[in-house]
């Protein structure tokens, strides 16, 4: 997705959160169940800005309909290379309500899952205050 792909490559958290649809769900590369809503998807992405460095994409591919897309990356995680890719679903209003990351090798996965792990509380109190704020 063009729209996603120049909002990361800009690091424009506010541009990631807005092609998101309230009812989201992100699938991590590290964590066994997915994480369902925009607050905790965007939080989980501002924390991604802040663990991977020398991060771009490679390739990107795209279904006919374009509603399904594969973004190849490469980036680093506390010294180690990762390789992986965010596959994006996006409904009929073009926001993104499907979002399953995975990366290899195992050694970058174990860097990532410290990174995030090292990250999780940030992460659950941006998500908690966001579900306040918009409830409000």
């Amino acid at each position: 997705m063009k729209q996603f792909r120049e909002a990361v490559e800009a690091r424009d958290a506010q541009a990631m959160q807005a092609l998101l649809a309230d009812d989201v769900v992100f699938t991590s590369p590290v964590a066994f169940k997915p994480y369902p809503g925009k607050a905790i998807t965007s939080a989980i992405l501002r924390g991604v800005l802040r663990v991977f460095t020398d991060f771009r994409y490679v390739r990107e591919i795209n279904d006919e309909g374009g509603r399904d897309s594969a973004l190849i990356f490469e980036a680093n995680v506390n010294g180690k290379a990762v390789t992986g890719c965010d596959f994006i679903h996006v409904n009929d209003d073009g926001k993104i309500d499907d979002f399953m990351v995975m990366v290899r090798p195992l050694s970058g996965a174990q860097a990532l899952a410290e990174a995030m792990g090292a990250q999780f509380d940030q992460i659950a109190a941006e998500a908690a205050a966001e579900t306040t704020d918009g409830a409000n």
